[in-house]
């Protein structure tokens, strides 16, 4: 099941709205086909595993990290191609939590004869199955909320002055985190200060550019920013507060509520986002939007990226004011690590 987990973190934000899935046959103690989810949502991992094995999957035992589908949609059920490749055991870590299958697809398997075993390795798949199972169950996606700091908790020299904070190596990281998450979020305020591309700039992975995301309540963009212009090459959204448009056909603008203090209520965004297929969200700032996101109780994950040096007091404080030594009260740290002069630390929310 383990190696089925790294399978289905290679599928990581190239999903689409389905699950990235992890799939390992067995037979005689050897893996005798692999399988992860294909970019779009299809192939699933089974169909790619069971290609794979072929005939050796007859009485061999799968380990899938969620429970195969029950449904019929563009193909025919995992559930049923299973059944008839005659294999002998199925092992999950997640019973799918989608009603068009929860549990129904453990049913046909045991209804076929076919032992089903389910639980197993759920700490290892969760990592990749985490987005899917927020929006399923909570009817939200999974919000990571990445943030590069200096020593004194800054992430600018100045209001509206574009600052870099960390090195290559955390740099390089942070474009990986983009490549594993199906959209990155950003407010107006980093677009008029950075104007950021949002993009994946690794080797072999350029193509794996999430949608890019503005909180821009009053539809204000410039149309001279970076975003607007290669938003025929990679999706841009808006978040606002009223329908409308920015003058560009490639945009799309989402209508949210407006929240008490007249931004985008977010939690409204969140559900809009869901309902368009959104699993993982990487939230990159600025200040005031990490702080939303903190004090609306979104955020699953925070990623926080140190760099050595101080930027001193003129500089802009990473969390607008909150205090992050209080709300980090409310996760667990999960990993520590260094990064060239920098150090990266990975909090998570107890599930």
């Amino acid at each position: 099941m383990e190696y089925a987990s790294r399978l289905g973190r290679r599928a990581l934000g190239t999903t689409a709205e389905n699950p990235p899935v992890g799939c390992v046959i067995v037979k005689d103690d050897a893996v005798v086909g692999i399988g992860w989810t294909k970019p779009g949502g299809r192939p699933h991992a089974e169909t790619e595993a069971l290609a794979m094995a072929g005939a050796a999957a007859r009485g061999a035992i799968v380990y899938v990290t969620l429970e195969p589908c029950a449904h019929h949609g563009r193909t025919a059920p995992c559930a049923e191609a299973l059944v008839a490749a005659g294999v002998g055991r199925v092992v999950t870590a997640f019973e799918d939590p989608d009603p068009r299958t929860a549990g129904k697809g453990h049913d046909i398997l045991r209804k076929a004869g076919i032992e089903v075993e389910t639980g197993i390795g759920r700490h290892q798949a969760r990592e990749a199955l985490a987005g899917f199972l927020t929006r399923i169950s909570k009817n939200r996606p999974q919000v990571i909320l990445k943030l590069g700091v200096s020593a004194d908790g800054k992430i600018a020299e100045g209001k509206g002055k574009r600052t870099t904070i960390t090195g290559p190596a955390a740099q390089a990281r942070v474009h990986l985190l983009r490549a594993q998450c199906d959209a990155v979020l950003v407010g107006l305020s980093t677009v008029l200060a950075d104007d950021p591309e949002l993009t994946v700039r690794l080797p072999g992975l350029e193509g794996r550019a999430p949608i890019r995301i503005v909180a821009d309540t009053r539809l204000s963009i410039p149309s001279h920013v970076k975003l607007v212009k290669t938003a025929r090459e990679i999706p841009v959204w808006l978040l606002a507060t009223r329908s409308g448009s920015v003058g560009n056909d490639d945009i799309v603008v989402i209508d949210c509520r407006q929240g008490k203090d007249g931004w985008v209520d977010m939690r409204d965004a969140m559900k809009r986002l869901a309902q368009r297929g959104i699993n993982r969200l990487l939230v990159e700032g600025g200040s005031y939007v990490a702080r939303t996101f903190l004090e609306a109780n979104l955020v699953q994950r925070v990623e926080l990226y140190r760099a050595p040096f101080e930027l001193g007091p003129q500089g802009v404080d990473a969390f607008a004011g909150l205090d992050w030594r209080r709300v980090s009260r409310r996760f667990r740290v999960i990993s520590e690590e260094k990064l060239g002069p920098d150090s990266l630390t990975v909090y998570e929310k107890p599930t």
